[in-house]
């Protein structure tokens, strides 16, 4: 896995130059390097790409900050990918009897915002963020979506600074040892697999997610999503992320149809 991965970033993630992922200036305080020192494990060879992976949007359309240009928009995306395979890799070595299906109903409880938000929080990820001038400060802070993409882009970012082990090793100190993790793993709160299980089980056709309204100032976004199933919208939702505004809908779909479940019980 470690080749692999390594073959991969030599292609596309290690450039320097006008189009660098690098930042032009560091901005980062000396309480935040000694904090990504500790959290990350001493010595960061571009602690740059973490200047990134805390960077949050609301500073690239702030006039204030000109030399911060990139937002962790970017890293956050492969972090995403980095953490739903190194998720999986746990998932799949420790959990042998699990079927597919459960084994990616398990990732999804994991990696969702609102558990990100949680590893976040326990290592005081938002106090280290990046913000614009004219940013709600305290809102962004403890914002969920904020908090997990910050934890995903920092993912990125060791991923890219120190390599796949590295991404691995701040997976299990962060995630897989972390108190929550049984009962995250536990819980039944992945209600876009519950309604696709649903649709399967019913012969129906597969729920259509679609954005049907976008509103706030670009770094502060929310996203209003339906689902429809058979032709009918059987769920809304609004988040700040689309993903996440995705299982809003699906969980107001599940708690109509458990609802006439029950109604059809007690007929």
């Amino acid at each position: 896995m470690e080749q692999f991965w390594q073959k991969l970033t030599s292609f596309a993630f290690h450039r320097t130059g006008e189009n660098s992922l690098e930042p032009k200036a560091s901005a980062l305080s000396s309480d935040t390097v000694d904090y990504l020192l500790r959290l990350v494990g001493a010595p960061c060879n571009n602690m740059l790409l973490y200047q990134t992976a805390l960077t949050h949007r609301s500073v690239v359309h702030d006039p204030a900050t000109p030399d911060l240009v990139e937002s962790n928009q970017r890293l956050e995306f492969l972090g995403d990918a980095v953490l739903g395979m190194l998720v999986s890799d746990y998932l799949f070595r420790h959990f042998p009897a699990s079927a597919e299906g459960d084994l990616s109903n398990t990732r999804a409880k994991i990696v969702n915002s609102k558990s990100l938000a949680g590893f976040a929080r326990s290592i005081d990820l938002g106090e280290h963020l990046l913000l614009g001038e004219s940013a709600d400060h305290h809102n962004i802070r403890e914002s969920e979506s904020a908090l997990a993409d910050a934890f995903e882009s920092l993912t990125g970012a060791i991923y890219l600074d120190k390599g796949v082990d590295a991404a691995y090793a701040f997976v299990v100190s962060n995630i897989i040892n972390h108190v929550n993790f049984n009962s995250i793993v536990a819980a039944e709160h992945n209600y876009k697999s519950r309604l696709i299980e649903y649709t399967q089980s019913h012969h129906l056709p597969a729920p259509i997610y679609t954005v049907v309204e976008e509103t706030g100032a670009e770094h502060e976004k929310l996203f209003t999503v339906k689902v429809i199933c058979s032709d009918q919208i059987v769920g809304r939702g609004t988040d700040r992320r689309k993903k996440d505004a995705e299982q809003l809908a699906a969980k107001e779909a599940m708690e109509k149809i458990d609802e006439q479940r029950v109604s059809d019980n007690n007929a």
